[in-house]
Protein backbone atom coordinates (compact mmCIF):
# COMPACT_ATOMS: atom_id res chain seq x y z
CA UNK A 1 0.00 0.00 0.00
CA UNK A 2 0.95 3.63 -1.01
CA UNK A 3 0.30 6.59 1.26
CA UNK A 4 0.08 9.64 -0.66
CA UNK A 5 0.20 13.43 1.38
CA UNK A 6 -0.43 16.31 -0.86
CA UNK A 7 0.19 20.44 0.26
CA UNK A 8 0.39 23.70 -1.55
CA UNK A 9 -3.32 24.01 -2.35
CA UNK A 10 -4.30 27.68 -1.82
CA UNK A 11 -6.46 30.64 -3.67
CA UNK A 12 -4.70 32.76 -5.92
CA UNK A 13 -5.95 35.14 -8.38
CA UNK A 14 -6.31 34.41 -11.75
CA UNK A 15 -2.84 34.49 -14.19
CA UNK A 16 -0.86 33.31 -10.73
CA UNK A 17 1.17 30.26 -9.88
CA UNK A 18 0.94 27.82 -7.22
CA UNK A 19 3.02 24.82 -6.80
CA UNK A 20 1.39 21.72 -5.30
CA UNK A 21 3.90 19.04 -3.70
CA UNK A 22 3.42 15.25 -3.33
CA UNK A 23 5.14 13.02 -0.84
CA UNK A 24 4.58 9.20 -1.16
CA UNK A 25 5.70 6.51 1.35
CA UNK A 26 5.04 2.72 1.69
CA UNK A 27 5.60 0.06 -1.18
CA UNK A 28 6.52 2.84 -3.76
CA UNK A 29 9.17 0.59 -5.32
CA UNK A 30 6.47 -1.10 -7.32
CA UNK A 31 4.59 2.28 -8.64
CA UNK A 32 5.53 2.94 -12.68
CA UNK A 33 4.51 6.70 -12.26
CA UNK A 34 3.10 9.09 -10.27
CA UNK A 35 0.70 12.37 -11.16
CA UNK A 36 -2.05 14.26 -10.65
CA UNK A 37 -5.89 14.79 -11.12
CA UNK A 38 -8.45 17.00 -9.87
CA UNK A 39 -12.04 17.28 -9.19
CA UNK A 40 -15.14 19.89 -9.48
CA UNK A 41 -18.53 19.19 -7.48
CA UNK A 42 -20.58 17.07 -9.19
CA UNK A 43 -18.11 16.41 -11.85
CA UNK A 44 -15.51 13.01 -12.59
CA UNK A 45 -12.24 13.56 -11.14
CA UNK A 46 -9.88 14.35 -14.38
CA UNK A 47 -6.49 13.58 -15.69
CA UNK A 48 -3.96 16.88 -15.41
CA UNK A 49 -0.14 15.34 -15.49
CA UNK A 50 1.77 12.60 -14.69
CA UNK A 51 5.49 11.45 -14.37
CA UNK A 52 7.34 7.92 -14.98
CA UNK A 53 9.65 7.07 -11.97
CA UNK A 54 12.40 7.94 -13.68
CA UNK A 55 10.96 11.64 -14.67
CA UNK A 56 12.11 11.11 -18.27
CA UNK A 57 8.10 10.43 -19.60
CA UNK A 58 5.81 13.15 -18.66
CA UNK A 59 2.17 13.60 -19.93
CA UNK A 60 -0.30 16.19 -20.00
CA UNK A 61 -4.29 17.22 -20.30
CA UNK A 62 -4.54 19.30 -22.90
CA UNK A 63 -6.01 21.99 -20.59
CA UNK A 64 -2.94 22.23 -18.74
CA UNK A 65 -0.26 21.89 -21.78
CA UNK A 66 2.52 24.75 -21.66
CA UNK A 67 1.08 25.77 -17.98
CA UNK A 68 1.49 23.34 -15.83
CA UNK A 69 4.68 21.48 -15.82
CA UNK A 70 4.92 17.96 -13.26
CA UNK A 71 8.71 16.93 -12.12
CA UNK A 72 10.06 14.73 -9.54
CA UNK A 73 12.06 16.03 -6.88
CA UNK A 74 15.38 15.06 -5.58
CA UNK A 75 14.05 12.46 -3.26
CA UNK A 76 12.35 9.93 -6.01
CA UNK A 77 8.80 9.41 -3.44
CA UNK A 78 8.08 13.25 -4.18
CA UNK A 79 6.25 14.75 -6.95
CA UNK A 80 5.31 18.37 -7.79
CA UNK A 81 2.98 20.12 -10.07
CA UNK A 82 4.07 24.03 -10.59
CA UNK A 83 1.10 25.53 -12.25
CA UNK A 84 1.06 28.71 -14.35
CA UNK A 85 -1.18 31.38 -15.72
CA UNK A 86 -3.65 30.09 -13.67
CA UNK A 87 -7.53 30.50 -14.76
CA UNK A 88 -10.20 30.04 -12.83
CA UNK A 89 -11.20 26.73 -14.47
CA UNK A 90 -8.68 25.32 -13.04
CA UNK A 91 -10.08 25.95 -9.58
CA UNK A 92 -10.60 21.99 -8.43
CA UNK A 93 -9.79 19.67 -6.02
CA UNK A 94 -6.30 18.41 -7.16
CA UNK A 95 -5.32 14.72 -6.36
CA UNK A 96 -2.04 13.13 -6.31
CA UNK A 97 -1.54 9.24 -7.63
CA UNK A 98 0.46 6.39 -8.17
CA UNK A 99 0.38 3.51 -11.34
CA UNK A 100 1.50 0.76 -11.28
CA UNK A 101 1.88 0.65 -15.26
CA UNK A 102 2.06 2.20 -18.31
CA UNK A 103 -1.14 1.15 -19.38
CA UNK A 104 -2.51 2.54 -16.07
CA UNK A 105 -1.13 6.03 -16.92
CA UNK A 106 -2.35 5.59 -20.65
CA UNK A 107 -6.19 4.76 -19.53
CA UNK A 108 -6.11 7.05 -16.12
CA UNK A 109 -6.20 4.62 -13.49
CA UNK A 110 -4.50 4.59 -10.55
CA UNK A 111 -3.93 2.69 -8.21
CA UNK A 112 -3.43 4.95 -4.97
CA UNK A 113 -4.82 8.05 -4.63
CA UNK A 114 -4.06 11.16 -2.04
CA UNK A 115 -6.50 13.24 0.29
CA UNK A 116 -6.55 16.20 -2.09
CA UNK A 117 -5.69 19.65 -1.61
CA UNK A 118 -8.41 22.87 -2.38
CA UNK A 119 -6.97 25.02 -5.48
CA UNK A 120 -9.11 28.52 -5.80
CA UNK A 121 -8.44 30.24 -8.80
CA UNK A 122 -10.17 33.84 -8.08
CA UNK A 123 -11.27 35.85 -11.52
Amino acid sequence: QVQLVESGGGLVQAGGSLRLSCAASGRTFSAYAMGWFRQVPGKDRDFVAAINWSGDKTYYADSVKGRFTISRGSAQNTVYLQMNSLKPEDTAVYYCATYQTLNAVLTARPSDWGQGTQVTVSS
